[in-house]
């Protein structure tokens, strides 16, 4: 799907793929940091997560987090989990809004972040404890696999069985996320979702016109966010 750069910076965000939990372990100084990456959409799926890693390192001594959630992260929280104040949750929740995305942009959200320490026997002072957090949280995110996500008008474009490949393939080919397709007696209807702006809109009724020789029926319906690219 293509768009003019306001939009997508007004409309598109960064999100972990969907059903992907990413894990990676640093050691320092014997001390053990397990990072875990998971995608959320609210803070009750944040919360079933961590206690389903702290179960499973229930021999840990602490479990810090740190969460966004939103296109404009409307919700962060972080948790130092009994290190010392600053020192965990808040260099967490930095590294995830401060993160540089693939289109140079920082707009990482909809990530949950859990780091798991076992302490190694050596304090590693508050400086270090900062730095440990953060090149956990930066080196799972290193290698969590990104999607992006838009807001998009969705449409409904009615057409025959005789003109359904060839739409599909087209307006796949002009950049158009198709969302869905259904079958039905006498008609097929494909679920395209286009950014908001009227150029955008246009080139779908076009393109819909020119594949379908101008008989099949493009119907607004209600806005909604998508992964591209799925």
């Amino acid at each position: 799907m293509s768009s003019s750069t306001s939009v997508a910076s007004q409309h598109v965000y960064w999100v972990p793929k969907e059903s992907t939990e990413t894990i990676h372990e640093i050691d320092i100084k014997r001390s053990r940091f397990i990072a875990y990456a998971n995608r959320v959409e609210s803070v009750d799926e944040s919360r079933e997560l961590l206690g389903r890693i702290r179960r499973a390192h229930f021999d840990a001594r602490h479990h810090c987090s740190a969460l966004s959630i939103g296109s404009k992260r409307e919700i962060q929280r972080s948790s130092d989990d009994g290190e010392p104040s600053g020192t965990a949750g808040v260099p967490m929740l930095d590294a995830i809004t401060q993160r540089a995305m693939p289109d140079g942009n920082n707009t990482l959200s909809d990530v949950f972040v859990v780091v798991v320490r076992y302490f190694g026997g050596t304090l590693l002072g508050a400086g270090g404890l900062v730095r440990a957090y953060s090149e956990a949280v930066s080196r799972v995110l290193d290698e969590m696999p990104l999607n992006k996500r838009a807001l998009v008008q969705k449409f409904s474009v009615l057409t025959t069985a005789a003109d359904a490949g060839r739409l599909n393939f087209g307006l796949r080919n002009h950049g158009i996320e198709v969302l869905d397709t259904s079958y039905g007696a006498d008609s097929v209807r494909i679920e395209v979702g286009v950014f908001h702006e009227p150029e955008a809109i246009s080139r779908l009724h076009e393109v819909v016109a020119s594949i379908s020789s101008g008989s099949a029926q493009v119907d607004a319906r209600e806005s909604t966010w998508i992964d591209l690219g799925r």
